[in-house]
């Protein structure tokens, strides 16, 4: 009796312990849009969802972290960070030469592949090449022939981006002096410009463009032209992370690593995006 009392006492000492130690485990903060679907994206209840909100879930458990994703506004997201209001960022943002001055990246869990969409109706639906990509790092020439080719169409019309953006980069350094160029707060505000006729066109990442021709209040728009990406849009889409933080960089390229060795990345990426945006390198 005395000997089952005291194996009890024990089992419950160990089991005690190793849910202590469960509830130990490093808490993450880490900061999205909420308004970037599909990528991220706030669901009518207030929930956020998408495919960096689940790879930031799945991530953390790689990691053995707890994962706590919260929405906080574009502008804000990197000055957030470097104040110590999260620990990351997770929001579809490229890494270029600009952001790399102020924080530090995680290596890239997607490609970014960029595109413009307009409406059906419009003159630059006729836009050439929607079957290409231009890639500006290999390619460049060839983004700079297209955008003269098409300056007769291109020229004076509006194009909408959202700001602080490699789109808005990508507009500055190549169609500036072409089109008139309109920066929003979000891709959501630039397409309902879009749709009511305020501007001709907008700038933005492919995927996302893709499904907002599939809603209802984007009847009409559809993708013209080609698909850009390299050069100002990045070598790829990463985790946000402050300078200092090289023991969370490695931490998390080592799961970004295993996601893409065991499929799990592109298995996400296919069941939000639609297509593999697995990065090649």
């Amino acid at each position: 009796m005395i000997r089952n009392c005291l194996l009890g006492t024990v089992l419950g000492l160990s089991l005690g312990s190793l849910m202590a130690h469960a509830d130990d485990a490093p808490v993450l903060k880490i900061a999205t849009e909420g308004a970037y679907a599909p990528w991220n994206f706030i669901k009518p209840g207030g929930q956020l969802d998408g495919f960096e909100i689940d790879l930031a879930h799945e991530l953390c458990a790689r990691i053995k972290a707890k994962c706590e994703v919260v929405a906080q506004d574009w502008d804000g997201l990197i000055p957030s960070l470097n104040a110590g209001k999260f620990d990351a960022i997770m929001a579809g943002m490229s890494i270029t030469e600009k952001r790399l001055q102020v924080i530090g990246f995680s290596r890239p869990y997607a490609a970014p592949l960029n595109g413009l969409l307009v409406m059906g109706n419009s003159p630059l639906a006729t836009l050439p090449d929607a079957t290409a990509t231009f890639d500006l790092d290999s390619n460049e020439a060839a983004v700079k022939t297209w955008v003269a080719k098409m300056a007769p169409l291109l020229k004076g019309k509006v194009l909408g981006v959202q700001g602080s953006t490699t789109a808005s980069a990508f507009a500055e350094k190549y169609l500036s002096g072409l089109m008139e160029v309109r920066e929003y707060k979000t891709v959501d505000a630039h397409n309902l410009d879009l749709v009511s006729g305020r501007i001709d066109a907008v700038l933005a990442n492919a995927v996302v463009l893709k499904l907002a021709t599939e809603q209802s209040s984007m009847q009409g728009a559809k993708m013209a032209g080609p698909i850009f990406a390299g050069g100002v849009f990045g070598p790829g889409i990463a985790i946000g992370l402050r300078k200092d933080d090289s023991d969370l960089k490695a931490r998390f390229d080592q799961a970004i690593n295993e996601e893409i060795a065991d499929g799990s990345l592109k298995k996400l990426s296919e069941k939000w995006l639609k297509l593999d945006v697995t990065p090649l390198k």
